[in-house]
């Protein structure tokens, strides 16, 4: 029977793993989803202010086409350190490319890297020339497990904001009844609005399977139209960088990495199905996406259904993350 998977997040695809670490005082955090074995990837790119590393390579016409692990973190432009550290871990346990086995010579890791910004949220940030987030990397990428994701406050999200309120971790899945399986986990520290103006209701309302972020309740909307700007809207609008939702989707089927760069891509509805406005100047709006090849998908119709499953995913992974982060 279709519908969520039995954590409900992004390791209930098969051979998807997440660790995440923290500082408390500096209010910042990181996220690795690591595969257990090198999946596919690709990424899509919207927001006017992003913060990447690895995104040249995930162009289908480059030599590597699989990734060892995904880092979200905090931190801005410090953040993507994050991924020195998760990249010697994976080196430390011999995984990495490779063009020839040559003694002495060890293996390149594969991963890519998305941040956000939180430098302004009143965390202890005089870190001088040592930023947490290499040592940050390598404890999510230790950390890292089948177990069920903790959302909310955790993670890339512990010091993120959602419009005017709390962002964090969210993650989300979806069982079909001919077994594909798609997940989506979501750090969100979006500008705009994750709620219909005037009322608590998420935009992502629609998406919801059973109560994951409240039911129906809670998503009754009272409101509606144009969605509603933080109070601070001049002060954000000026500075840029200051705000990114980025995620990462799995599925566990076959795909080339064409076909994970399409599903990247219509997975990036899910941003705007629960975010208003998204992809602005001031959003670093990324979206990665990993494809383990457990399963044949077939025909582009397929690719097309995992697509919109896909967005619907980070549209709930989005309300939940929001949801759980106000719950802490």
């Amino acid at each position: 029977m279709a519908g969520k998977g039995p954590h409900n997040d992004i390791t209930d695809v098969p051979g998807i793993g997440v660790g995440s670490a923290v500082d408390r005082a500096v209010r910042t955090g990181v996220t690795v989803v690591m595969p257990e074995a090198p999946a596919i990837v690709a990424g899509d790119v919207r927001g006017g202010g992003p913060g990447t590393r690895e995104t040249d390579l995930l162009d289908p016409s480059t030599l590597v086409d699989r990734a060892d692990a995904i880092v979200l973190a905090g931190g801005s432009s410090y953040g993507l350190a994050a991924a020195d550290g998760a990249a010697a871990v994976l080196g430390a346990r011999g995984r990495g490319f490779r063009l020839a086995e040559r003694a002495g010579v060890p293996p390149s890791p594969i991963v890519p890297a998305a941040i956000l910004y939180d430098l302004a949220n009143g965390g202890n940030k005089n870190w001088g020339e040592d930023p947490p987030y290499r040592r940050l990397g390598l404890e999510a990428a230790k950390a890292v497990s089948d177990s069920p994701v903790l959302q909310g406050r955790a993670g890339a999200g512990f010091g993120a904001n959602a419009g005017a309120e709390a962002g964090g971790l969210g993650s989300a899945s979806f069982i079909t009844d001919d077994g594909f399986i798609v997940g989506a986990l979501v750090a969100v520290n979006s500008f705009g609005s994750v709620r219909r103006p005037g009322s608590r209701a998420f935009w992502a309302a629609p998406f919801e399977l059973g109560h994951e972020f409240g039911g129906p309740f809670e998503n009754a909307a009272s409101g509606g139209g144009v969605a509603d700007l933080p109070p601070d809207t001049k002060l954000a609008a000026a500075a840029a960088r200051a705000n990114t939702t980025i995620g990462v989707v799995a599925v566990n089927a076959a795909l080339t990495p064409g076909e994970a760069r399409r599903l990247a891509i219509m997975a990036q509805d899910g941003l705007a199905r629960a975010i208003r406005p998204a992809h602005g100047p001031t959003d670093g709006d990324v979206i990665f996406a990993l494809a383990t090849g457990a399963k044949a998908a077939g025909d582009p119709l397929t690719l097309t259904r995992l697509g919109s499953i896909a967005a619907d995913c980070v549209a709930r992974a989005i309300a939940r993350a929001v949801y759980e982060a106000a719950r802490a």
